[in-house]
């Protein structure tokens, strides 16, 4: 833990110890930013008490020794066998692999920083589930700006009939993104599309998972949940030396508060007030209605006859969530109305994905 430090090629991450609320971390910080910015912490729930600390490659795992040696972080793997000697590396993505000397493909790397991030999402690394090694990467905030432990925060895939991120303080869900729609999570307005990013959303036997790549690689560009449990994309141009902050979600988002106006209504921050019915729907409760309290939602008008119903278009709206539907990637949009119509529990249907005129169908019930 003396300022001896490991730095990617490239110049823009570097890994070392730190010291924050008189403990001592191995991090990971951007190199060349003016003030320190932490993307990935090995230790955070198991901080040195003072400043001997010492990150080593010892039988085949990396692990941090405090004073008299006692481990307090390590890869914990187990399978090797002793042949080849194991080099670990910070690689210019920001990524910190160990892997076999004489290998340095990516798929046989035996241990990578991106696989444990902390809360921070960096350019290439995947957030969702990878099927093949039983792993969900998601994110946790820090405890407080300056305590980098397990905060009160998450933001992670939940792998429904359609994937969707969901940011939970604890175990409550506070927001969720709406479920990929070929282009982008359905909730996260189109005013995030920025011209730096690209991104890409992977759904097959191996893996369940969203990453974003950089189409400017001068730019430094991460999404973070901060302390105060909102979720940020944070771009560093160093040529202006100004961050640009994006908010994808704050606890002040009305409309985007999770459930925030209860059943068959949908919110609209350009009406007063915002949650409204839909259309054929009158509030369950008026009084509680009248009263801004919407979680009571509203009920349907006149009952289903099961034959000669038809459907009313809802546009721009953050599609349902789909624990209680059904996903067909097979047919279209009109096969999707006739099998809905058809049966009398379904209430709404959708394309599942809107690319090239749209395709799939989701259907709901209940």
């Amino acid at each position: 833990s003396s300022n001896k430090t490991l730095v990617s090629p490239g110049d823009v991450f570097e890994l070392g110890f730190f010291r924050t609320n008189s403990r001592w971390y191995l991090g990971m910080w951007y190199k060349k930013l003016p003030y320190r910015t932490y993307v990935w912490v090995a230790n955070r729930d198991n901080p040195l008490s003072n400043s001997i600390g010492t990150l080593k490659i010892t039988g085949n795992n990396l692990v941090i020794l405090g004073h008299s040696n006692k481990s307090v972080w390590s890869t914990n793997l187990t399978r090797r066998n002793e042949r080849s000697k194991v080099v670990a590396e910070l690689l210019a993505n920001g990524n910190f692999v160990m892997r076999d000397s004489n290998n340095n493909d990516a798929s046989a790397f035996l241990w990578q920083s991106f696989d444990y991030p902390t809360d921070t999402l960096l350019p290439e690394m995947k957030l969702g589930y990878d099927l093949k090694k039983g792993l969900n990467r998601f994110l946790i905030s820090w405890r407080s700006l300056d305590d980098p432990s397990s905060g009160n925060f998450s933001y992670k895939l939940e792998n429904r009939k359609l994937p969707e991120f969901y940011l939970l303080s604890g175990v409550f869900e506070l927001y969720r993104s709406g479920p990929w729609n070929g282009i982008r999570f359905s909730g996260i307005p189109d005013d995030q599309k920025l011209s730096y990013l690209v991104y890409d959303f992977t759904e097959n036997t191996e893996e369940v998972a969203y990453t974003f790549r950089m189409t400017n690689n001068s730019l430094y560009s991460r999404l973070i949940v901060s302390s105060e449990g909102y979720i940020e994309r944070q771009t560093w141009n160093p040529p202006i030396r100004d961050v640009e902050r994006v908010l994808v979600f704050s606890l002040d988002s009305q409309c985007d508060a999770y459930r925030m106006c209860g059943p068959y209504s949908y919110c609209d921050v350009n009406t007063s007030p915002v949650c409204n019915c839909i259309q054929g729907f009158s509030p369950l409760n008026v009084e509680q209605w009248d009263q801004r309290s919407w979680s009571g939602g509203c009920i349907r008008r006149t009952r289903l006859s099961c034959s000669g119903d038809g459907f009313t278009r809802m546009k721009n709206i953050k599609l349902p969530e789909t624990m209680m539907a059904t996903v067909d990637r097979s047919i279209g949009v009109k096969e999707c109305e006739k099998r809905c119509l058809g049966d009398c529990n379904c209430t709404a249907f959708a394309n599942a994905d809107i690319r090239n005129g749209g395709s799939g169908c989701v259907m709901w019930t209940g």
